[in-house]
């Protein structure tokens, strides 16, 4: 045996790899199966009634419908939707508190729905008025709220882990009882930033949980293009990090899978990482045409077949806590309490102009100053191609 740094190595005298590929792979953790009916020995956390987990999943389909159609009608530059990922958000949401911090991907509006965001300030983002926290300066549903806890959506692909690194050592450091939490895509997992970050989290032992969203797409790169490793869940394991394999698309086991992994990263000082297998049923986003790269028939089997919504909705039904009734009369007036959010937010005046060279600099340096001078001068010599609705 070698005592090696890190822990002892036991020797042999054969020419053993490590073999690439395992020839089980990880099961993965569920609840319900496709009919919304509880599997016989299954285990999970035990709630009250789930009455807000699938009217907050209804009313984030609602929001996607009206949103969607919105972009397409050139009110809205862009936008992206949760369909078939309603379980992640919500459950997830549900299993945390408001003093977890949460670094966000693009699709996850779910966690700022339940922590309180009204429909008008999702309007709002989206519209870039000036009620808008960002002021105009982000893309839609790039959302963010100081208030949430709930770090403004960035682009730019898996930035936001090891953000979410950095402050879970803070929270562990002023010990918080807290976490951090943070999520992304499995196209995510092919960023530099990704493995930077678990290998930090694991070193440091940050208590951060990693939520993967594994819908077997990277916009329209297969995961097949992506990696050839049993997907993501086996990452964690190669950095050291205690990792699971839940099935996104049952609200039970997400929620379960979330509220064990942020008890153990609190207690025991540790990240976790949670592969959610799921799938994107609409498109990447309003840029995005999926029927290009994969079969309509594939997507509308997932809508139906193992739809989260149906799912959940059917096992909540089964307990008394929900009905068609409650639903209808949910739908409809969430329906007009969002359009009229969005008709508000549409009429809003913009922010004014001077917010575009504001909130980096206490004193703006010359270059910005004078980047300000000549955009103003722009304005002045192309005054009918401004919009009206910008103050200077």
């Amino acid at each position: 045996v070698l005592d090696f740094p890190g822990g002892k190595v036991a020797f042999t005298h054969e020419i053993q790899f490590i073999s690439e590929s395992s020839q089980e792979r990880v099961p993965c953790y569920s609840v319900l199966d496709d009919n919304g009916q509880q599997i016989t020995n299954s285990h999970f956390v035990q709630r009250g009634s789930s009455g807000e987990d699938v009217s907050d999943m209804v009313t984030l389909q609602i929001m996607d419908n009206i949103y969607y159609e919105a972009q397409r009608q050139g009110r809205l530059s862009f936008y992206a939707t949760t369909i078939g990922e309603e379980a992640i958000n919500i459950a997830s949401a549900a299993a945390l508190i408001s003093g977890d911090v949460i670094f966000p991907q693009y699709r996850e509006p779910g966690l700022l729905l339940w922590r309180g965001f009204t429909l008008q300030e999702f309007a709002n983002q989206c519209f870039g008025n000036k009620s808008d926290y960002g002021k105009g300066r982000q893309m839609p549903v790039h959302y963010g709220s100081n208030k949430l806890n709930y770090f403004t959506v960035s682009a730019t692909i898996a930035t936001q882990l090891p953000n979410a690194v950095g402050a879970a050592y803070s929270l562990k450091i002023d010990r918080k009882n807290a976490c951090a939490v943070t999520f992304f895509g499995n196209g995510g997992s092919s960023e530099g930033d990704f493995h930077g970050a678990l290998n930090l989290a694991a070193v440091m032992e940050a208590p951060v949980l990693f939520i993967c969203w594994n819908n077997g797409w990277a916009i329209s790169t297969p995961t097949s293009y992506q990696f050839r490793s049993d997907g993501v869940v086996v990452k964690g394991r190669a950095y050291g990090i205690r990792s699971i394999r839940v099935d996104g698309n049952d609200a039970l086991a997400m929620y379960s899978a979330v509220h064990a992994a942020r008890e153990m990263a609190i207690t025991e000082h540790r990240p976790l990482l949670i592969e959610a297998l799921t799938y994107r049923v609409g498109h990447h986003s309003t840029s995005d045409d999926s029927t290009r790269y994969r079969s309509a028939y594939e997507i509308e089997w997932w809508n139906k077949a193992r739809n989260p919504l149906s799912r959940f909705r059917t096992w909540i039904e089964s307990n008394g806590w929900w009905s068609d009734e409650a639903e209808s009369d949910l739908r409809s007036r969430i329906k007009k309490e969002m359009l009229e959010a969005l008709r508000v937010a549409e009429k809003s005046e913009k922010p004014n102009l001077k917010n575009m060279f504001s909130d980096v600099y206490d004193v703006p340096p010359p270059n910005l100053k004078e980047h300000e001078f000549v955009v103003r001068q722009t304005i002045k010599s192309h005054t009918q191609d401004y919009p009206s609705n910008v103050p200077l």
